[in-house]
Order: structure tokens, then sequence, then C-alpha cells
């Protein structure tokens, strides 16, 4: 980001935003960055909400959908590949339209895949049909892209952390309270009445793209970095960060789709009895998130990601034992467990990234480097790997979903699934320990990817 040179007009404007000055801040900076962050999280939160619709409504296409297994996996799948995709352009879309107009937007949006739902959603309605809605409800996964970044801007370093981690754990709670809506809606009419969650979102669309419009503000002095994001994807750590985080944040999402599907298609759940547990694993994932920063502060973001992915392992490894011996209570607790490793894992990841790059700057001004120049240059970086991160993180999700569809098209059953994600946990955990845990003396360099663990 940088300082632009010309200057926009309007009520909803901030032509001088400075939240590093502490007077500044104290006195009216504060106040607007908080009113700000949340209304942003409730865009943010309605969001993940349209974004994870379809792994919702699939619980209500009963036999006369004539859709099977792998259909409706694959309906789960498009939405968090087109969710992914669409992260890096909402991210660059804040400093084009601003902020606040951005979120009304991005608001908006959310009214096109939630309106075509209530038309289509009933029985005799084409695959076809349902791939558009999969493909229009992706468009909720880049509310979070562009929301971090808006938010970013409000606080200053000393505040990010806490600012960051309320928006992004306000924003995953959307794909639990959905679930909830779904769980309450089953229970109350069972699964004839799916218009009734439509109903009930595309008015919270409206009332969020109105908050937005009354309460947020367009800071005038936000600019896209494309050259720092050029920058950064020359780094070897932005596709070793990346590779973690889709572990931990495409587990975190893959599964928030997926697990109702599994307890249907592989325990004979009915759509009541997989509603009334699957929304606990969004929600215990989105809880966990904090935790995972917290911990990274006290002992290290590295360490904790190694003994996360390790755990993640374990986990999975009582899921095929689970599967294989048909134990339900088994394969549930694993997996709910399983969930709050993933948000430990988000957390900690997230940390990861600017520890990685103050390290770098360390070196360099050790080696005589201008330390003002290095730190400045270390939270260029990591911004942009975040918002880099974030968007190759979701594609898990969609690494998971095909994984899921193609074990149940060849064995009827998650087993093969499970299998291949336990040997990618292994390869995660084996590079966090290579590259940023191992003992090694080598310098922090650009070619150099050892790191001290307790650097990062």
């Amino acid at each position: 980001m940088t300082t632009a040179e010309t200057t926009h007009h309007g009520k909803h404007w901030i032509e001088h935003w400075d939240p590093e000055d502490e007077g500044f801040w104290a006195a009216t900076g504060k106040k607007i960055a908080n009113r700000n962050l949340w209304f942003s999280i409730l865009t943010e939160h309605i969001g993940f909400s349209v974004w994870t619709l379809m792994s919702v409504l699939v619980l209500f296409m009963g036999p006369a959908y004539h859709l099977s297994a792998a259909d409706k996996f694959l309906l789960t799948s498009i939405a968090t590949l087109v969710g992914a995709c669409v992260r890096i352009p909402y991210n660059f879309a804040v400093a084009r339209f601003g902020g606040r107009n951005w979120t009304i937007i991005s608001a908006l949006l959310l009214l096109v895949p939630s309106i075509v739902a209530a038309i289509v959603m009933h029985p005799g309605t084409p695959l076809g049909v349902f791939l558009v809605v999969s493909i229009l409800c992706g468009f909720g996964g880049g509310n979070f892209a562009s929301s971090m970044t808006n938010i970013n801007t409000f606080f200053p370093e000393r505040e990010k952390g806490t600012a960051l981690g309320l928006n992004a754990g306000g924003g995953n709670v959307g794909v639990a309270v959905i679930q909830l809506v779904g769980l309450l809606i089953i229970a109350t009419t069972g699964t004839s009445a799916p218009r009734l969650i439509l109903a009930i979102y595309i008015p919270l669309i409206v009332i969020a793209a109105a908050c937005a419009s009354l309460f947020m503000n367009n800071i005038s002095s936000v600019r896209n970095d494309r050259k720092g994001m050029r920058e950064v994807m020359k780094d070897a750590h932005t596709w070793v960060m990346s590779f973690l985080y889709i572990g931990t944040f495409g587990s975190f999402i893959g599964y928030s789709f997926a697990f109702g599907l599994v307890l249907q298609n592989q325990f004979g759940r009915t759509p009541l009895q997989a509603a009334a547990v699957t929304f606990l694993g969004p929600l215990v994932g989105s809880l966990s998130r904090p935790v995972g920063g917290w911990l990274s502060d006290k002992v290290g973001g590295g360490r904790i990601t190694f003994w996360n992915f390790v755990g993640m392992a374990v986990m999975t490894v009582l899921l095929i034992v689970a599967s294989n011996v048909d134990s339900l209570a088994l394969f549930t607790t694993a997996f709910i467990v399983l969930f709050v490793l993933t948000g430990i894992g988000n957390g900690s990841t997230y940390k990861m990234i600017p520890a990685i790059f103050r390290a770098k700057a360390k070196a360099a001004i050790v080696a005589g480097a201008d330390e003002a120049a290095e730190l400045l240059r270390a939270r260029k970086l990591s911004g942009a790997l975040i918002g880099l991160a974030g968007a190759f993180g979701a594609f898990g999700g969609l690494l998971i979903n095909l994984a899921f569809r193609q074990s149940f098209l060849a064995t009827k059953s998650g087993v093969g699934a499970f299998v291949g994600i336990l040997a990618f946990y292994g390869v995660c955990f084996v590079l966090t320990w290579v590259v940023y845990l191992r003992k090694s003396t080598a310098p922090v360099t650009e070619r150099g990817l050892a790191l001290a663990g307790s650097q990062v």
C-alpha cells in the first residue's frame, strides 16, 4: 500500500488515517476502526454462510432429487473451488473500490446465489442447474480476503493480531451458524422446506449491505501493492507456508463441506442425525483458531504447527480405524477433535508468516541493512503472503471434497480419502520440521530456508 496522490470526496471517505499515531488512535481512530471491524465481520460471516450453503442444501436432497453421493460431493467441491479462485481479485478490490464500497458490493452479490437457490431448490432440478448454484455460492468465499485486507488497513501493528483474529473467527463461525440453521429447520419441518434457509438469509444479506453503507468507511490512502505481491511470490517461504495452510485451512473448510455427507453415506445417518453434529465441527474449529495464535506466542508457531499436524495425522488414523470397525462414536469424536486442530493450525500458520519475515529482516539488519527499510519490507511481504496463502489454503477444501467423491465412487466409503489425507499431513509435519525446526546455523537469507524454531 502506498499513499495516493489523488483524494476522494464524500462523508464516507477518510483522507487522513494514521493509526500508528497514538494520539490520533486514542482520539478518533480506535472508535472508527472498531465500528468498521464489527460491520465487516457481519458481512464476512454471512459470506462464509453462503459459501457453505450447498453443504447444507445437500442434506435436504433426498432420493427424490436423484443425486448420488458423488454428485453431492461434486456440488460442494465446485463451491470450494470458486471460493478459492475469487479470493485474489477480492483482495485487490478493497483498494480499487474502497473498503466500505466493496463490502456493500460483495454483500449484495450474495443475493444472487441465495435467490437462485430459492427458485431452483426442488426435486426434478437437473444436476447442471445445481452446479450453477454452487458456482454462485462460491463467491461468498471471497469475502474473507477482502474483509481481512480492509480491516488490516484500519488497525495499528500492535493491535492487528487481535483485530484480524476476531475478523477471521467471526467469519469462520458463519459455517457453523448456517449448519445450525439447517439443523433447526430439518428438526422442525423435515427435509421438505429448504427454502426456509434462504428466507432467513436473504433479509440478513440486505441488512448487512445496509449497515455497511451506513456505518463503514473508505480510506483514500489505501492502494494495491502489486510490487509486493510479485516480490513475495519469488520467496521460497511463500510456497512452503501456502502448502502448510492448505493442510490447516483447507482441512477446515473441506471437512466443513464434507462432514455431513460422510455421516450420511458412510454411517447411514438421516439428514437430521447428520445435521445434529455437523455444525459442531466448524464451531469448535472457529473458536480454536485464536488458541493457535496464543500458543504460538508462547512457544513458537513452528513448534505448534509441527505438533498440530502430528495430532491431525493421529486423528486421521482414528478415523480410518473407526470407518473400518463401523464405530460412529469413535468416528464422530475423532472428527470433532480434528476440527479443533484445524483451527489451532490456522492460527499458528498465520502467526508464522510475520515471524518469518521479521527473522529475515533482523538477519539483514545485522548484516548492515537499514533497519526501518527492512522492517517496513517485512510488514509489506507479510501482508502480501497472508492474502496469497488464504487463497491457496482454500484449494485444500476442493482437494478434500474431490478425494471423498472419488473414494465413495470407488469403494462406497471415505477410507481411501482419509488414507490420502493422512499421507498429506505426514508431508506437512516433515516439511515443517525440516524448514523451521531443524537445528541449523544457516543464515536467514533469500536462499536459506532454515530458521531456528524460537524465531518462528
